[in-house]
């Protein structure tokens, strides 16, 4: 199979994450944080050694406030949810956020009477920076945003929102869901307060993993109480990172997993023009040759993350995304993507839109074959 959905789930992995994976399960399998004895201190050391990899990497000053969850939408959940919030306050988030942060800002816009304003985002950078500086309010209390959608791939200016963000001492939380593993990251260097990621796309490291970063001096109440190892004899979650914001069993062996990610990420991202990158500019370059193509988000010479989003003639989405899965064994995603927002903003709510993502692991020979499959199925319908 010819798998372009990387930008929803990374396949196939390094090797070296099966493998750390199954020797934290195999080799290790013990508690971490809940013993004494040497297997649970190597688990835990998993972690601990994790966290400082993840700190590294993206510029968390403090590893003890690198939080592990299940995925990049648990994390955005407890950093939003985990704000103390009041009637009357206020939100700024973007047209393309993907319902990971929308329906957390819904709801406490439901349970809190928390207003929240939509930018819209059209690539137009100035003006997109001058509409969140007017929306901003002395009841402002987050800034969050997606840093590219996860439909066109298109880059939002997160180091500029920043800069307005820290200018009114609003926090910006970032869903770096597309861009890690992708773009170098660092969160000092970027003015970033918060910001979520999963271990399952573009780092290329396992599903069930997820983390929240916290940069400075952010107050978050806990979404879950429980067992956290230590400080058992206190009734109350206690206040001390990272314990006041994990509860339970960590998923250790998916941790070593993201550790292995993480250090395979590192030897690779030296600087040279990623292969996914050049693919997905191949892609689109040849698209836009095909009649009856409709391409969607940046154009060949602008950033963009490795994903193409497209529509054949006026062909429903999940009929193109089932041809190619039936006919040519391959493997996009079509629909609205978790993001409804953002195809309200390209006017294709009634049929969504295909989305072809890469990875380092796809072949310009897998392009050339997609193209062809694209050409035959445009001609086909046409004949129709």
């Amino acid at each position: 199979m010819i798998y372009f959905d990387q930008a929803a789930s990374s396949h196939p992995k390094p090797p070296v994450v099966g493998e750390a994976m199954l020797y934290a399960l195999n080799e290790i399998g013990a508690n971490p944080g809940r013993g004494s004895h040497k297997l649970a201190k190597e688990a835990a050391g998993i972690i601990t050694k994790t966290r400082k990899t993840a700190s590294r990497i993206f510029g968390c000053s403090d590893p003890k406030k690198v939080l592990f969850y299940q995925n990049a939408t648990a994390a955005l959940n407890q950093a939003i949810k985990g704000l103390r919030w009041s009637k009357g306050d206020h939100v700024i988030a973007t047209t393309f956020e993907h319902n990971s942060i929308r329906r957390p800002l819904e709801s406490i816009n439901k349970q809190y009477g928390v207003s929240v304003t939509y930018v819209p985002w059209n690539g137009d950078e100035s003006e997109f920076l001058k509409q969140i500086g007017n929306s901003i309010r002395t009841e402002t209390r987050l800034i969050a945003v997606t840093h590219a959608s996860n439909v066109t791939g298109a880059v939002t200016p997160v180091e500029q929102i920043a800069s307005v963000a820290n200018q009114s001492d609003i926090p910006i939380l970032v869903d770096a869901s597309q861009t890690a593993g992708h773009k170098t990251l660092h969160m000092r260097n970027m003015g970033i307060d918060m910001m979520a990621l999963p271990g399952h796309k573009g780092l290329l490291g396992p599903q069930g993993t997820g983390m929240l970063m916290i940069e400075g001096d952010i107050d978050l109440h806990p979404l879950n109480h429980g067992g956290t190892g230590s400080y058992s004899e206190n009734p109350g979650q206690p206040s001390q990172w990272p314990e006041r914001l994990e509860s339970g069993t960590l998923n250790t062996p998916g941790i070593a997993g993201l550790h292995a990610a993480m250090q395979s990420y590192e030897t690779r991202n030296i600087g040279n023009v990623p292969r996914e990158t050049i693919l997905s500019q191949t892609v689109l370059q040849g698209l836009k040759q095909i009649e009856g193509i409709t391409c969607y988000g940046p154009d060949v010479q602008d950033e963009r993350m490795p994903i193409v989003a497209f529509n054949v003639l006026n062909i429903p989405s999940q009929e193109i995304a089932m041809v190619l899965d039936s006919h040519y064994d391959i493997a996009v995603r079509a629909g609205l993507h978790c993001s409804p927002l953002t195809h309200e903003t390209l006017n294709t709510t009634n049929r969504g839109v295909v989305r072809a993502s890469f990875s380092m692991y796809n072949t310009e020979e897998e392009a050339e074959q997609f193209l062809q499959a694209i050409q035959e199925v445009t001609e086909s319908y046409n004949l129709v």
